[in-house]
């Protein structure tokens, strides 16, 4: 076998393997589209079902959820059953790690939380439902002054 003859199987190699990898980013990107799909199907059923508790529900309004409903049994026949994400899709608050170190004496017993944020208190009946903010946390990084001599 020449050398011409091995770059050509080895062309035809990485063009199958490009080939394969191209088909596999394709059903991901279905998935994910049919995902957003049914998130806003979801989003939909829920304003109506809202409508419908608070009173201002419309006249179309049982019809249009019966065909959300059944467009929802389709995807899930085809894509499988539908898990409720706990977290708004919309939401604009960015990802955030806490490291909240304990009372023990050792550091191995420090414990990490993702996305720790402090839970709101009920207003007292006649306070002000005006959302308190959390005073930044104050440590870790020494202030520069804070080396003696000849310890850095």
């Amino acid at each position: 076998m020449g050398l011409m003859d091995k770059v050509k199987a080895q062309a035809t190699q990485v063009a199958a393997k490009a080939q394969e990898a191209g088909k596999v980013g394709q059903a991901k990107l279905e998935g994910v589209q049919a995902k957003r799909k049914a998130d806003s199907l979801l989003e939909e059923l829920g304003k109506i079902s809202y409508e419908a508790q608070v009173g201002r529900g419309g006249a179309g309004d049982q019809g249009r959820a019966a065909d959300l409903v059944e467009q929802l049994r389709q995807y899930e026949a085809e894509y499988g059953q539908i898990g409720v994400d706990p977290a708004p899709a919309a939401s604009s608050a960015p990802m955030t790690s806490t490291f909240i170190p304990s009372a023990g004496p050792e550091p191995e017993t420090s414990s990490f939380i993702e996305n720790a944020a402090p839970e709101p208190a009920a207003p007292a009946f006649g306070a002000s439902s005006a959302p308190t903010i959390p005073s930044p946390s104050v440590g870790g990084i020494p202030e520069s002054g804070s080396f003696g001599e000849g310890e850095l």
